[in-house]
C-alpha cells in the first residue's frame, strides 16, 4: 500500500481519517498538528522560554522533541524540567534517559527532587497517609504540579508544557464527572490567555497511540518501567474503556473532546467569578488554599 501523500510505503493507518501514511508522513502529520494546537490557542509566544515537563515517558520526551524541531522557526527556548518523586527502582531508569536525551537535542535539564522540596519521598508520604481515603496518584499529582511550578520559577520560564494527549483530557473530564467536581471541568480549555500561570498542553488533540507510534518510528528511547502506583485509581479502567469504544466506532475521541470543549467553554464562563488567588502560594484556585497546599498542610509537608 502506498501512502496517501507521497507514494512510499505505509506503516500507519489513521482509521479516523482514513489516512494511510509513511514514516516521515506520519511523523510530520504529527509535528504539523502540534504546531497548529499551539497556534491557535495562542500557547507560546515569540521570545518565550519554554519549560517542559518531562518525565522520561513516551509523550513528554517526545513533546519535547517536537517543539525542539520548531522552536527555532517560532523563535522560543526550550528548558526540560524532572520532577523525581523518589519511587525506588522506578525513576532511576527515567533520570538516565531524560538526562542523556536533553544532552542529545541541546536542552538545559534540571531535576527537581520530592526530598529536596519537600523533605520527603512519594513513598514516605504514602506511609504518613495511613487510612486516609486519597490515591498515590492523587497525592503525588498534587506535589509534581508544586515541583514542577517551582522548577518553572527557578528556571525563569514563561510557560509550562506538559506531555498531556487527547486521551489524557478525556480520561480527566470523565474523572471530574464522575467525582462531581464540575470546578475543574471549566479548567479545561486549551485558552491558557486568561490564566496567571500559562501551562499549556500542545498534544491535547493528539490521540495517545499516535504518539506511541511517533516515539518508536523517531527512535525515542522512552522508559520501559511502569509505575507501581498507576493501578490503584479509575484512570486505568476508563482508558481501557475509551480504547474499547474507539475500536469499535472509529473518531468517538475526537467528537467527544469537541464536546468536552463546548462545555468547558462554558463552565469557564460561569466560573469566572469564583477564581482566587491562594491566599498560601498565589495560584490560581477555586477556595481560599489550593488543593496543593491543602495536601501539603495536611500531611504536615508546609
Amino acid at each position: 500500500m502506498k501512502c496517501d501523500r507521497c507514494k512510499n510505503m505505509v506503516v500507519y493507518s489513521r482509521k479516523y481519517s482514513g489516512e494511510n501514511l509513511c514514516s516521515m508522513c506520519f511523523s510530520s502529520s504529527i509535528v504539523n498538528k502540534t504546531t497548529r494546537t499551539i497556534s491557535k490557542y495562542n500557547m507560546i509566544k515569540s521570545g518565550d522560554v519554554v519549560g517542559v515537563a518531562v518525565s522520561g515517558g513516551k509523550d513528554s520526551l517526545s513533546l519535547l522533541q517536537v517543539l525542539k524541531k520548531i522552536s527555532l522557526e517560532h523563535n522560543f527556548t526550550l528548558k526540560a524540567i524532572t520532577v523525581d518523586e523518589g519511587i525506588p527502582g522506578y525513576r532511576d531508569e527515567a533520570l538516565k534517559i531524560v538526562e542523556d536525551f536533553c544532552k542529545k537535542i541541546d536542552v538545559e535539564h534540571k531535576v527537581y527532587p520530592y526530598s529536596s522540596l519537600f523533605g520527603t519521598t512519594l513513598e514516605q508520604t504514602l506511609e504518613i497517609r495511613g487510612n486516609e481515603k486519597v490515591s498515590s496518584c492523587s497525592i503525588c499529582g498534587i506535589l509534581r504540579r508544586r515541583a514542577i511550578d517551582f522548577g518553572a520559577i527557578d528556571l525563569k520560564v514563561d510557560v509550562i508544557a506538559t506531555g498531556h494527549n487527547l486521551d489524557d483530557m478525556l480520561q480527566t473530564f470523565i474523572i471530574n464527572l464522575i467525582s462531581g467536581d464540575t470546578k475543574k471541568i471549566g479548567w479545561m480549555d486549551p485558552d491558557t490567555s486568561e490564566n496567571k500561570t500559562r501551562k499549556i498542553k500542545p498534544f491535547c488533540e493528539i490521540y495517545e497511540n499516535e504518539i506511541v507510534f511517533y516515539a518508536f518510528t523517531n527512535e525515542i528511547p522512552f522508559q520501559s518501567e511502569e509505575c507501581p502506583h498507576m493501578n490503584e485509581g479509575i484512570r486505568t479502567e476508563i482508558r481501557n474503556f475509551l480504547n474499547s469504544l474507539e475500536k469499535t466506532h472509529s473518531g468517538i475521541k475526537n467528537n467527544m473532546y469537541k464536546s468536552i470543549l463546548k462545555i468547558s467553554t462554558i463552565l469557564k464562563d460561569s466560573n469566572n467569578s469564583e477564581w482566587r488567588t491562594c491566599s498560601k502560594c498565589g495560584t490560581e484556585c477555586t477556595g481560599e488554599i489550593c488543593s496543593v497546599c491543602n495536601t501539603l498542610t495536611s500531611f504536615r509537608l508546609n
